[in-house]
Protein backbone atom coordinates (compact mmCIF):
# COMPACT_ATOMS: atom_id res chain seq x y z
CA UNK A 1 0.00 0.00 0.00
CA UNK A 2 1.13 3.31 -0.68
CA UNK A 3 2.19 5.84 1.95
CA UNK A 4 -0.66 8.18 2.40
CA UNK A 5 1.41 11.44 2.17
CA UNK A 6 -0.77 14.68 2.86
CA UNK A 7 0.14 18.57 2.48
CA UNK A 8 -1.00 21.22 5.23
CA UNK A 9 -1.00 24.41 3.49
CA UNK A 10 -0.81 27.72 4.88
CA UNK A 11 0.76 31.01 5.21
CA UNK A 12 1.44 29.88 9.46
CA UNK A 13 2.20 33.76 10.18
CA UNK A 14 2.73 33.19 12.59
CA UNK A 15 2.70 29.38 13.90
CA UNK A 16 -0.02 29.36 16.53
CA UNK A 17 -1.33 26.47 18.79
CA UNK A 18 -4.28 25.99 16.54
CA UNK A 19 -1.60 25.20 13.76
CA UNK A 20 -0.05 22.77 15.80
CA UNK A 21 -3.59 21.18 16.91
CA UNK A 22 -4.04 20.37 13.44
CA UNK A 23 -0.70 19.36 12.36
CA UNK A 24 -0.75 16.72 15.31
CA UNK A 25 -4.10 15.39 14.59
CA UNK A 26 -3.05 15.12 11.20
CA UNK A 27 -0.78 12.56 11.62
CA UNK A 28 -3.29 10.41 12.77
CA UNK A 29 -4.73 9.99 9.61
CA UNK A 30 -1.74 9.94 7.17
CA UNK A 31 1.26 8.50 6.93
CA UNK A 32 3.44 11.53 6.18
CA UNK A 33 2.72 14.97 6.60
CA UNK A 34 4.51 18.32 4.42
CA UNK A 35 3.37 21.68 6.08
CA UNK A 36 3.48 24.19 2.98
CA UNK A 37 4.43 27.54 3.69
CA UNK A 38 3.07 29.70 1.29
CA UNK A 39 4.69 32.95 0.40
CA UNK A 40 1.75 35.05 0.07
CA UNK A 41 3.19 38.45 -0.11
CA UNK A 42 -0.70 39.86 -0.48
CA UNK A 43 -1.16 39.19 3.27
CA UNK A 44 1.93 41.35 4.12
CA UNK A 45 3.35 38.52 6.47
CA UNK A 46 5.06 39.55 10.00
CA UNK A 47 7.68 36.90 9.64
CA UNK A 48 9.30 36.36 6.06
CA UNK A 49 9.20 32.75 4.58
CA UNK A 50 12.73 31.35 6.08
CA UNK A 51 11.76 32.38 10.04
CA UNK A 52 8.04 30.73 9.26
CA UNK A 53 9.85 28.11 7.84
CA UNK A 54 12.46 28.19 10.96
CA UNK A 55 9.94 28.81 13.71
CA UNK A 56 7.61 25.87 12.11
CA UNK A 57 10.30 23.13 12.43
CA UNK A 58 11.55 24.30 15.68
CA UNK A 59 8.03 23.94 17.20
CA UNK A 60 7.53 20.45 15.24
CA UNK A 61 10.81 19.53 16.67
CA UNK A 62 9.44 20.20 20.25
CA UNK A 63 5.82 18.87 19.52
CA UNK A 64 6.52 15.60 17.98
CA UNK A 65 10.28 13.70 19.43
CA UNK A 66 11.29 11.29 17.46
CA UNK A 67 8.02 11.93 14.67
CA UNK A 68 9.87 14.35 12.85
CA UNK A 69 10.69 12.22 10.25
CA UNK A 70 7.51 11.86 9.28
CA UNK A 71 7.59 15.98 8.85
CA UNK A 72 8.83 18.08 6.13
CA UNK A 73 8.20 21.98 6.22
CA UNK A 74 8.68 23.11 2.89
CA UNK A 75 7.71 26.65 1.12
CA UNK A 76 6.06 27.08 -1.96
CA UNK A 77 5.28 30.27 -4.14
CA UNK A 78 3.15 28.36 -6.95
CA UNK A 79 -0.37 27.28 -7.11
CA UNK A 80 -1.40 24.69 -4.46
CA UNK A 81 -2.62 21.63 -6.69
CA UNK A 82 0.61 22.07 -8.81
CA UNK A 83 2.96 21.91 -5.47
CA UNK A 84 0.23 19.30 -4.87
CA UNK A 85 1.60 17.04 -8.29
CA UNK A 86 5.01 17.74 -7.35
CA UNK A 87 5.16 16.18 -4.57
CA UNK A 88 2.95 12.90 -5.03
CA UNK A 89 0.78 13.96 -2.06
CA UNK A 90 -2.34 12.60 -2.43
CA UNK A 91 -4.72 15.03 0.27
CA UNK A 92 -4.46 17.91 1.58
CA UNK A 93 -5.63 18.80 5.15
CA UNK A 94 -7.35 21.95 5.91
CA UNK A 95 -8.44 22.62 9.33
CA UNK A 96 -11.92 24.76 10.41
CA UNK A 97 -12.77 26.68 13.21
CA UNK A 98 -16.50 28.15 12.54
CA UNK A 99 -18.60 27.64 10.12
CA UNK A 100 -17.76 30.93 8.34
CA UNK A 101 -14.47 28.80 7.51
CA UNK A 102 -16.42 26.45 5.80
CA UNK A 103 -17.94 28.73 2.74
CA UNK A 104 -14.78 29.41 1.65
CA UNK A 105 -12.98 26.06 2.33
CA UNK A 106 -15.58 24.90 0.45
CA UNK A 107 -15.04 27.00 -2.64
CA UNK A 108 -11.48 25.64 -3.13
CA UNK A 109 -12.30 22.18 -2.68
CA UNK A 110 -14.54 22.62 -5.80
CA UNK A 111 -11.69 24.73 -7.71
CA UNK A 112 -8.93 21.86 -6.40
CA UNK A 113 -11.31 19.16 -7.18
CA UNK A 114 -11.58 20.63 -11.00
CA UNK A 115 -7.75 21.24 -11.26
CA UNK A 116 -7.06 17.05 -10.08
CA UNK A 117 -10.09 14.94 -9.23
CA UNK A 118 -7.57 12.51 -7.97
CA UNK A 119 -6.84 14.75 -4.61
CA UNK A 120 -8.99 14.36 -1.63
CA UNK A 121 -9.19 17.15 1.06
CA UNK A 122 -9.39 16.20 4.69
CA UNK A 123 -11.31 18.67 7.23
CA UNK A 124 -10.18 18.61 10.60
CA UNK A 125 -12.10 20.65 13.23
CA UNK A 126 -10.17 22.36 15.33
CA UNK A 127 -9.99 21.59 19.12
CA UNK A 128 -12.35 23.08 21.52
CA UNK A 129 -9.42 25.02 22.98
CA UNK A 130 -8.27 26.39 19.70
CA UNK A 131 -11.23 27.43 17.61
CA UNK A 132 -10.83 30.75 18.38
CA UNK A 133 -7.35 31.35 17.21
CA UNK A 134 -6.62 32.73 14.26
CA UNK A 135 -2.82 34.42 13.28
CA UNK A 136 -4.10 38.02 12.39
CA UNK A 137 -5.99 38.12 15.84
CA UNK A 138 -2.78 37.11 17.30
CA UNK A 139 -0.90 39.67 15.34
CA UNK A 140 -3.21 42.53 16.36
CA UNK A 141 -2.93 41.55 20.23
CA UNK A 142 0.86 41.73 19.70
CA UNK A 143 0.49 44.44 17.77
CA UNK A 144 -1.29 46.55 20.45
CA UNK A 145 1.17 45.14 23.50
CA UNK A 146 -1.24 41.93 24.70
CA UNK A 147 0.14 39.32 25.92
CA UNK A 148 -0.14 36.02 22.83
CA UNK A 149 1.22 33.18 25.31
CA UNK A 150 -1.85 31.66 25.24
CA UNK A 151 -2.18 31.20 21.81
CA UNK A 152 2.08 30.40 20.28
CA UNK A 153 4.43 28.79 21.89
CA UNK A 154 6.97 30.16 23.67
CA UNK A 155 9.51 30.44 20.51
CA UNK A 156 7.03 32.20 18.77
CA UNK A 157 5.89 35.17 21.58
CA UNK A 158 9.37 35.34 21.80
CA UNK A 159 10.07 36.08 17.88
CA UNK A 160 7.08 38.10 17.77
CA UNK A 161 7.60 40.42 20.43
CA UNK A 162 10.55 40.88 18.94
CA UNK A 163 9.56 41.35 15.33
CA UNK A 164 6.83 44.08 16.95
CA UNK A 165 8.65 46.12 18.85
Amino acid sequence: MDPRLAIYPGTFDPVTNGHMDIISRALKVTDRLIVAVAVNVGKEPVFNLEERVELLEKDIADMVPGGRERIDVRPFDCLLMDFVDETGATMIVRGLRAVSDFEYEFQMVGMNRRLNPEVETVFLMASESHQFIASRFVKEIGRLGGDVGHFVSPRVKRHLVEKLS
